[in-house]
């Protein structure tokens, strides 16, 4: 099937089997290794991409279904070089460790925070109930989350 899709604002267009995971679209047709896969069945949140500004586990979605929309993976969310606001704060709170779950948390805080400038701690935290760090308490996630929202002026 030929599909049209926008991937951190550069136009995309390809002829794909109607059964290919929209992460694999993303990693071997668009060369963006950002998204991971971590379970493929939609439990760890490793594979989280914005589409059409909301949130989806790219491992259980079909490139097909992402026909016509536009895409935003970790890759796309710095502008000019400079890292987006909940870039940042990861950075700056050591909200990551070995790095594998970040791009999925980062892209869901980013929805959470459009969609809430001023979260609580245990908003943030519910927010993420669909996404797992092995390495972390979550402390330094949530910190970063509300740091980002201090940043972009929530």
């Amino acid at each position: 099937m030929n599909i049209q899709v926008k991937v951190n604002g550069k136009s995309y267009q390809a002829d794909v089997e109607p059964r290919m995971l929209l992460v694999h679209f993303l990693r071997d047709v668009a060369g963006l290794t950002g998204t991971k896969i971590g379970c493929d069945t939609s439990q760890c949140g490793s594979c989280v991409v914005l589409m059409d500004g909301v949130t989806v586990k790219s491992c259980t979605c079909l490139a097909v279904h992402a026909n016509g929309s536009s895409i935003t993976t970790i890759e796309g969310l710095a502008q000019d070089g400079k890292l987006h606001a909940v870039q940042e704060a990861f950075w700056n709170k050591h909200g990551l460790q070995c790095g594998y779950c970040t791009a999925g948390m980062i892209l869901t805080v980013t929805e959470l925070l459009q969609r809430n400038p001023k979260p609580t701690a245990e908003q943030v935290r519910q927010g993420l109930k669909g996404n797992i760090c092995r390495c972390t308490g979550y402390q330094n996630i949530v910190r970063a989350a509300l740091a980002a929202a201090e940043a972009l002026g929530g």
